[in-house]
């Protein structure tokens, strides 16, 4: 007999089709035989070691993050319910140019400290890895969920160039080619880059092409956080579909927002822009968190050119007092390139996280409230933040527009992404709450999306972005990888003054036919693995 029976499920396949009645047979993993009501009129329903009865449920593939920073919560927490409760069955890693491999001895522990507050320090965690392969080996020992990882081409500038501003040199351009080669041979699925981020805003488009072509090579995609999302968005979005184009190169673009003042009312302009380049041809995707707030770390709105050198210099930069002096100006009147040109407005950008305990004091008010209640101007408040907590802050910029919001996430080639940082002690409530909150509020509420649509763009979709054969559907000889909701009451438990509540509505989820979930409770499967990029899946 099967291992598993799923009675009378309302299934939405992930294809965008209408849904249907069915029972749903899994076995040694897989999907394998789907009988539809219909078809099952007057003959014997099938039968397993185990039934589960999914009266009023929604069956629908496990959701699959596109944009996610678990780098180090999959190793840390194996738990990891911020993901699994909401139905997230593979989450995709390396985001923003800058994650944990490759690196040699002197790169990790620059990038640990330059990204400390996407995923703390990492005190916690035994770096056994250096090269990418040896990381999704890592992975492969057991997480929580599947992950599949992108290079980041800010660790590789980091390791080959280090941390200046300048030009690679022919040689340290082909050492970067190769690491991108090997780190895709590996299995990485893709490049990512940080734009607004050190070191990988040094990089020019010439740069950025030649190693976009080594990924078309191995049939991956270029996933860019580009280089503005406020003033510039949309050159910086046109700059990015061009240099795709040049390399014939898939392009994946995250978190495709528009941000601050300048961009209200402006995602037709954005959604115009990509329609022309999809219908010349081009290979192109992008993913969105159902939020208007963005998520970062403090030092990320700094200006380039206070960042050149790596962490230590920036500190150094920031206890000088004619150099922050500059920052300040850069930060508030010019608008920093860190800032995507936008002048800071300090009551936007709400501290959510630090790594010293003794600092926990700022944490869910504004830098302009804390420098309030401390009589002192707001670029100090932030600027002992940062040298205080060694660069640790997180943020929330409160800079989104619904409006924006909704337009993007109507568009044919939108996916979900929640560009979820889970440390901090009050992170942004995407991380826990992206996926419930497209189903619950954008589809049940506000009627923005069709049921079957948004499953669609949550799974069937990103599926197809990343190369996978069998999964992100409901179909006979997929991975079981499925979640079953509550289409009446599935809802993002996560608010901003509760970020981390756990959704509901969703009480079971399965990864390769295991619950992760079962009855709404995590079980102690560790049913995740690395997932490959391999040689059958390149187009």
């Amino acid at each position: 007999m099967e291992d598993l029976v799923i009675r009378d499920a309302d299934v939405v396949d992930g294809s965008g089709a209408d849904s249907y009645r069915a029972d749903v047979v899994v076995d040694g993993g897989r999907i394998v035989a789907i009988v539809q009501e219909a078809a099952a009129a007057g003959c014997q329903r099938p039968r397993a070691v185990r039934e589960l009865d999914a009266e009023g449920l929604v069956l629908a593939p496990g959701f699959i993050d596109m944009h996610a920073h678990s780098d180090l919560a999959l190793l840390r927490d194996p738990d990891h319910s911020a993901k699994a409760a909401q139905g997230v069955t593979l989450e995709v890693l390396g985001q923003d140019g800058l994650s944990y491999a490759p690196v040699d001895d002197r790169t990790l522990g620059e990038v640990r400290r330059a990204i400390a507050g996407w995923n703390g320090t990492g005190d916690d965690i035994d770096f056994d890895w250096r090269s990418v392969g040896e990381y999704l080996d890592r992975l492969d020992r057991g997480i929580a969920v599947n992950a599949a990882y992108l290079v980041p081409q800010g660790t590789v500038r980091a390791l080959v160039v280090g941390w200046e501003d300048r030009p690679a040199t022919p040689r340290e351009l082909d050492r970067m080619r190769q690491l991108v080669a090997e780190g895709l041979e590996q299995g990485a699925v893709g490049l990512s880059s940080g734009l607004t981020y050190t070191p990988g805003m040094y990089a020019g488009n010439a740069e950025l092409a030649e190693l976009c072509r080594v990924v078309a090579r191995h049939g991956g995609y270029y996933c860019p956080h580009h280089r503005s999302y406020g003033a510039g968005a949309l050159e910086a979005y046109a700059e990015m579909v061009q240099l795709a184009g040049e390399a014939d190169c898939a392009l994946h673009l995250t978190h495709a927002t528009l941000n601050f003042g300048v961009n209200q009312g402006r995602a037709p302009d954005l959604l115009a822009l990509l329609d022309e380049a999809l219908d010349a041809g081009a290979d192109l995707t992008l993913d969105t968190y159902p939020y208007t707030p963005g998520c970062t770390s403090l030092v990320a709105l700094l200006p380039s050119w206070a960042s050149e050198g790596g962490p230590g210099e920036i500190l150094r930069r920031l206890a000088d007092d004619d150099t922050a002096e500059r920052i300040r100006h850069d930060l508030e009147v010019t608008g920093a390139d860190g800032c995507h040109g936008v002048p800071v407005d300090w009551d936007t950008v709400e501290i959510s996280g630090v790594t010293d305990p003794a600092l926990g004091a700022f944490v869910g008010r504004t830098v302009l409230q804390s420098s309030s209640l401390r009589g002192e101007a707001p670029w100090e408040t932030a600027r002992r933040l940062l040298l205080d907590d060694g660069l640790g802050p997180t943020i929330l910029q409160h800079v989104g527009h619904e409006e924006n919001v909704r337009a993007i996430m109507r568009h044919r080639v939108h996916t979900g992404g929640s560009d979820g940082v889970l440390h901090g002690a009050k992170p942004h409530p995407r991380a826990y709450g992206t996926f419930p909150h497209y189903l619950g509020h954008y589809v049940r509420e506000l009627g923005v999306l069709p049921l079957e649509e948004c499953v669609a763009h949550l799974t069937g979709r990103p599926a197809a972005r990343l190369r996978l054969p069998d999964r992100g559907l409901v179909r006979e000889g997929y991975r079981a990888d499925l979640v079953l909701f509550d289409p009446a009451t599935v809802a993002a438990g996560a608010t901003y003054a509760a970020p981390r509540t756990l959704p509901t509505g969703i009480p079971h989820v399965l990864i390769d036919g295991r619950f992760v979930i079962e009855n709404g409770r995590r079980t102690d499967a560790l049913a995740g693995r690395a997932i490959r990029r391999t040689p059958l899946q390149l187009g």
